[in-house]
């Protein structure tokens, strides 16, 4: 990311695309980005957790607390 670009841009062009999601404690997830908030908080649709780079548990609809979050990947 260069200087001066901040993260809501980026995740408003993550917006209906698919990303990763990885949270502390090893669990990951993968769905369509619907939306966040300034806490970064995340909606993903379609959502399902990853395990051992398998999908595993699927979703509608998944909403994903900010300060959980170790990083997230388009």
């Amino acid at each position: 990311m260069t200087m001066g670009v901040k993260p809501t841009s980026v995740l408003n062009q993550a917006i209906n695309r698919p990303v990763i999601v990885s949270l502390k404690g090893t669990r990951e997830y993968r769905g369509l980005l619907e939306g966040f908030d300034q806490h970064m908080n995340l909606v993903l649709k379609g959502a399902e957790e990853v395990v051992d780079s398998k999908a595993g548990k699927k979703t509608d609809l998944l909403i994903v607390r900010g300060d959980n979050i170790v990083f997230m990947s388009p």
